[in-house]
């Protein structure tokens, strides 16, 4: 009987209220949750973690989720049964998430069908986890919203992390002329092992002007920005005419000249994947899957953490001097 007991419930982190990271509760306890139609069930094997969950976390979020609620988004795993009505998938199929009904930081997590994309036997789960909201913001920042088009020169600021990697990933294999941030040797090494023609290291006092001497009296066409409240400013004196920003991370305001935006006619354009149309996000998935087949899509994984130092993930995500690569929850 206590067998039969403990197969009902799982480990997952639960937040109780909006705070710092010491908010985030690991129980032991949690049912493991029943998919509806048109819903899997995943056993997840490795979860992404993602800035916009420490942002969610902290309650200074525009959505906010009904508390208590297990955060994660970006699963990779195995389907352990499927609801009504999914004929997509099947119990011990690889797959990976860009969202989960559930919560991804958990033993198990339900996600909606259509959230869910069939794991390449090319990737491991924790590279599958590396996927979702990096890849997905990625493409729609370029593509969708940024209109990229192969010749262009784009500079990643912030490009060691997540996203970073995945954009640079992502414009290579385009065509795209691609410039990357970083805050460390070993992430400008990673930058440029990933894509980027050219590395700067943006804790250097003059490493705008040196990316100024690169892209000579042109400019950059695209910025994709993880830090706005920083650089936005920095960004619409490198920008060509004509050239965009594409604010995909901010912590806070910024003050900038408009006039800067009318010398070149630039445009500064937020990114947010919670608004992409399923259309939009079919697209995404379509792109990125033929990366997965095509060789170029390789999801860098950086710090793996258990389940039990979610807090220290959460502290280190915003904090850590210098990212590589995605940072991954193992259950």
């Amino acid at each position: 009987i206590a067998m039969a007991a403990t197969r009902n419930v799982m480990r997952a982190v639960r937040v109780f209220e909006f705070g710092g990271p010491e908010v985030l509760k690991l129980q032991s306890d949690v049912s493991i949750p029943h998919p509806k139609e048109d819903q899997v069930l995943i056993k997840v094997h490795a979860c992404g973690v993602n800035p916009v969950e420490t942002y969610i976390r902290s309650g200074n979020y525009a959505r906010k989720p009904a508390l208590p609620y297990t955060p994660g988004s970006d699963v990779a795993g195995v389907i352990e049964s499927v609801g009504e009505r999914v004929t997509a998938f099947k119990k011990g199929d690889r797959v990976f998430t860009i969202a989960t009904v559930s919560g991804g930081y958990a033993e198990y997590a339900v996600a909606a069908a259509n959230r869910v994309f069939p794991l390449s036997g090319q990737l491991d789960f924790r590279q599958g986890a590396a996927i979702g909201i990096p890849y997905f913001t990625a493409y729609r920042a370029l593509f969708q919203k940024g209109r990229a088009k192969a010749g262009e020169s784009v500079l990643v600021h912030g490009a060691s992390g997540g996203v970073g990697i995945a954009t640079c990933q992502i414009a290579r294999a385009y065509g795209l002329k691609v410039l990357g941030t970083a805050g460390t040797e070993e992430g400008m090494n990673v930058v440029l092992r990933n894509g980027a023609h050219q590395a700067f290291n943006h804790r250097e006092a003059n490493y705008i002007d040196k990316i100024k001497e690169n892209t000579g009296m042109e400019g950059v066409d695209i910025i994709i920005e993880m830090l706005s409240n920083i650089n936005l400013a920095a960004d619409l004196q490198l920008l060509s005419r004509a050239g965009r920003v594409m604010v995909v991370g901010s912590r806070g305001p910024v003050e900038i000249n408009p006039r800067d935006t009318m010398s070149k006619e630039s445009s500064i354009i937020g990114v947010s994947l919670f608004l992409a149309t399923e259309e939009e996000r079919q697209e995404c998935a379509a792109a990125l899957l033929d990366g997965v087949e095509s060789g170029w899509l390789k999801p860098v994984v950086g710090s793996e953490y258990p389940l039990e130092k979610v807090v220290r993930a959460h502290e280190d995500i915003i904090h850590c001097g210098g990212a590589r690569g995605k940072m991954v929850l193992l259950p």
